[in-house]
């Protein structure tokens, strides 16, 4: 019993504390003040922008009518079309080019290698979007400013370009929260930004590199086990001990799952990827300690932290248990679970969260039993994982209305 009671309260000690870290860490990122230098002189970088569409290149319309309206305008645009019927494109200018490989790729990583390979010149920054997006007509100018500060690697803000249904809603609910936890607070209190996957730009010859390493090289031959790109390229640029950077106005449309299915595929591909990446944020969360580097330790903690709906069943299933081995462990558990839902609301708040993403909140539970049923999706990656199919055709005038 004595033994229990230990484990009791040291599995119960962890699941505090990551239950308690985001709210410190809004905290403490509301007592600093964001300082993005500008220096004397200042450049416009040039930039490849890299969008990889897969057997559907329609919906990057879209994505290229509105990088096309940037008002940062030294860059060129790159759509990687895979596997996509091109006989209804019918955009074209000087700063776009269409490429459509002879083979499939069935890669986003071999798509985004595709593109480079086909620079029209030389780009001082590479930045990379899914064909869903949307890129705000400031996009660039921001993404320039952080540039010009020194940043190498920057994460623009990802919000929802569609809220025309309770999952949509739902799943934009759960990105405003992952995107003050995982992005704005590390990344002002002097830690870095999780990359999301698109809306981010790196330097290019560091993305080359990155692109160039053992992680990319193996997962070309992994299929859909592969790591997820993005998780690879954090872990690259913490390794170095390089600061990603988030543009909080630098802002990249995403479309939100529709329907309950997609929840439970897209999120069995998440879950997938956290539990393969958990080696990783040790290993950076290890160097963090050994270099005495506040950005790899706070990182590597932020990426290890369980994901919200395992966390929240565990501490909820440990405070049960408490009842019968250690009452008051059980209590503190709880009274942290209670401060963890509250925390999720006040970073709504603090995001400015529109009012259709609050009223979603009914619809979690729902949302939360796609994502526990995504769990068991994980055992076959290669059967279960589906490419997320992409409906929600708008303009960038239409989401800016």
């Amino acid at each position: 019993m004595e033994f229990l009671n230990y484990a009791y309260v040291i599995l119960s000690g962890i699941l505090a504390f990551f239950l308690v870290l985001p709210t410190l860490n809004v905290f403490f990122s509301l007592l600093t003040k964001e300082k993005v230098k500008t220096p004397n002189t200042t450049r416009d970088f040039d930039y490849g922008n890299i969008i990889t569409a897969y057997k559907n290149a329609d919906i990057a319309k879209g994505l290229v009518k509105s990088l096309l309206k940037q008002r940062h305008t030294n860059h060129h645009i790159y759509l990687v079309a895979d596997g996509c019927d091109l006989s209804n494109w019918d955009i074209q200018h000087e700063k776009l080019t269409v490429l459509r490989p002879d083979e499939p790729l069935n890669l986003k990583a071999k798509s985004i290698i595709h593109g480079i390979e086909h620079f029209v010149r030389k780009h001082d920054f590479i930045t990379v979007f899914d064909a869903d997006n949307l890129a705000h007509p400031d996009f660039l100018t921001e993404i320039n400013r952080y540039a010009n500060a020194g940043y190498v690697a920057i994460q623009g803000q990802r919000t929802a370009k569609n809220l025309d249904t309770l999952m949509a809603c739902a799943d934009a609910l759960g990105e405003f929260y992952k995107n003050y936890i995982d992005r704005v607070a590390p990344y002002r209190i002097g830690s870095s930004a999780v990359i999301s996957g698109s809306g981010m730009a790196v330097e290019a010859e560091l993305y080359k590199a990155y692109l160039a390493s053992p992680e990319i090289e193996q997962g070309k031959h992994q299929w859909k086990k592969m790591l997820q790109e993005d998780k690879i390229l954090q872990n690259f640029l913490l390794r170095k001990n390089t600061k990603i950077a988030y543009a909080w106005d630098a802002i990249c449309y995403d479309e939100k799952v529709t329907s309950a299915e997609a929840v439970e595929t897209q999120r069995s591909r998440w879950l997938f990827s956290y539990f393969q990446n958990i080696p990783n944020s040790l290993g950076i969360l290890r160097r963090g300690i050994l270099n005495f580097s506040w950005n790899q330790w706070l990182f590597g903690l932020v990426t290890i932290a369980p994901p919200m709906f395992v966390m929240l069943f565990a501490a909820l299933g440990f405070a049960l248990l408490g009842l019968f081995i250690n009452p008051w462990v059980s209590l503190a558990l709880t009274v942290a679970v209670v401060l963890f839902i509250l925390t999720i609301f006040w970073t709504l708040k603090l995001s400015r969260a529109p009012k259709q993403v609050w009223s979603a909140v009914a619809a979690m539970p729902s949302f939360v039993l796609r994502q526990l049923k995504g769990l068991f999706k994980m055992a076959n990656p290669n059967k279960n994982f589906k490419h997320t199919e992409h409906k929600v055709s708008v303009t960038i005038e239409e989401v800016l209305k």
